[in-house]
């Protein structure tokens, strides 16, 4: 059994570069690039959505790579391409029912949205009488 946890406080401790990021700077090496130009003392993690654009950002060193709805044999591949270079974060599609596969798999974090994003809602009621 684990414990949830956040890999950052603030947006001053790290950067997270995401595919829209990436889009607009012109691939996964310009976007880490430029973040890190601009912030050299800044942890960077990068989103990757495949193997290709894992390698091409480890010349880079990023501290962290969010493998972005990869299955767990993806990922599993990807800690042997990193070998201990960066930290890797399995993200997406991942849910409380999956997530021993991708433990499995070797990455170092996984990130579970659903335990956000879908938590169930409690119903609060709040009913006020006057006293008159």
């Amino acid at each position: 059994m684990g414990g949830g946890t956040n890999h950052r406080m603030s947006l001053s401790q790290s950067a997270l570069i995401k595919d829209n990021h990436i889009e607009a700077a012109g691939g996964v090496s310009k976007a880490f690039e430029k973040v890190r130009n601009l912030f050299p003392d800044v942890d960077v993690e990068i989103e990757v959505d495949t193997l290709d654009q894992l390698r091409e950002i480890l010349p880079f060193k990023p501290e962290l790579v969010l493998l972005d709805n990869m299955t767990p044999d993806e990922c599993k591949q990807a800690v042997a391409l990193v070998s201990g270079q960066c930290k890797l974060e399995a993200s997406g599609g991942i849910s409380l029912e999956n997530a021993k596969s991708y433990a499995a798999s070797g990455v170092d974090y996984i990130a579970i949205g659903a335990l956000t994003h879908s938590a169930p809602v409690l119903d609060i009621g709040l009913d006020l009488k006057a006293e008159i």
